[in-house]
């Protein structure tokens, strides 16, 4: 709908080949986003640059996968990681904190002194100094004034909005 939060994000990201929606009248903002969706969006987002490499170590990326292209660069460019050395987990669910961490590197992985803590959110996490800079970007502000639920499945909707502001 052109009132929803997603509604900008959603055009910028059709309009420039970022995304499709699932059919010519719906884009299913509330349907949680794969890893393999997010990490093509966010190359997509990023121009779609060729990876410098051919050589794919993830036995669940097929050559031919709409994806291969995006995780080979997101890889090279220490953007991700799999979830072992010969899987990257492409059906799981993105979450919130690897989404954020994501964007994160992509952009630099710039560190940010804002003082922005959430109850849920250790000091010591993996994605704590992305979510920090995330939410002093205004990319999110958390899921309430507390908590921002690192582990909650990400939407498409919400990907979508991260990319879009992040990239603004």
């Amino acid at each position: 709908p052109a009132g929803a939060y997603y509604a900008d994000a959603v055009k910028w990201a059709v309009e420039r080949g970022i995304t499709e929606g699932l059919s010519e009248t719906r884009f299913a903002p509330d349907m949680h986003c794969t890893r393999a969706q997010a990490v093509t969006f966010l190359w997509r987002a990023m121009g779609s640059p060729k990876p410098a490499a051919g050589d794919m170590s993830f036995e669940d990326v097929a050559d031919t996968a709409y994806y291969h292209d995006a995780v080979l660069w997101a890889v090279e460019k220490g953007i991700t990681n799999g979830v072992s050395e010969t899987r990257f987990d492409l059906n799981a669910e993105c979450t919130r904190a690897q989404i954020v961490t994501l964007l994160w590197r992509a952009r630099g992985s710039r560190s940010s002194d804002a003082d922005i803590s959430f109850d849920d959110v250790p000091s010591d996490a993996y994605y704590a100094e992305a979510v920090r800079w995330a939410a002093d970007g205004g990319v999110t502000l958390g899921t309430s004034a507390s908590a921002f639920s690192p582990d909650e499945g990400c939407t498409r909707g919400q990907i979508v909005t991260f990319i879009y502001r992040c990239m603004k």
